[in-house]
C-alpha cells in the first residue's frame, strides 16, 4: 500500500491532528480524525441509513471530522479521482 499524504488539520498541534491521505493502490481516501463521543454514535446508530440494521458494525467506527479539515477533503477527493484513472 502506497499512501500519498493530501493534509492535517490547518489548526493541529504537533501530535494527534486529523488527516487525510489518498492510497495509489486502490484510490481510497484514508482517515485519522477523532472517535466520535457515545452522543455521536447514538445519534449515527439511532439515523441509520433506510434499509440497514442499526448499530455499527465491529469492523467499522465513527470518526469526527473538524470542519476545517474540509478543504483537504476535496483536495483528497480529487486525489483519489485522479488514481483512479
Amino acid at each position: 500500500m502506497a499512501l500519498q499524504f493530501i493534509g492535517i488539520d490547518p489548526d493541529t498541534g504537533t501530535n494527534g491532528s486529523p488527516t487525510a491521505w489518498v492510497d495509489l493502490a486502490n484510490a481510497d481516501i484514508v482517515l485519522q480524525s477523532y472517535i466520535a463521543d457515545d452522543e455521536t454514535r447514538a445519534q449515527c446508530v439511532e439515523n441509520s441509513a433506510p434499509g440497514h440494521t442499526k448499530g455499527v458494525p465491529a469492523h467499522e467506527t465513527v470518526i469526527r471530522i473538524p470542519v476545517r479539515l474540509v478543504p483537504t477533503l476535496r483536495e483528497a477527493c480529487d486525489a483519489a479521482e485522479r488514481a483512479q484513472l
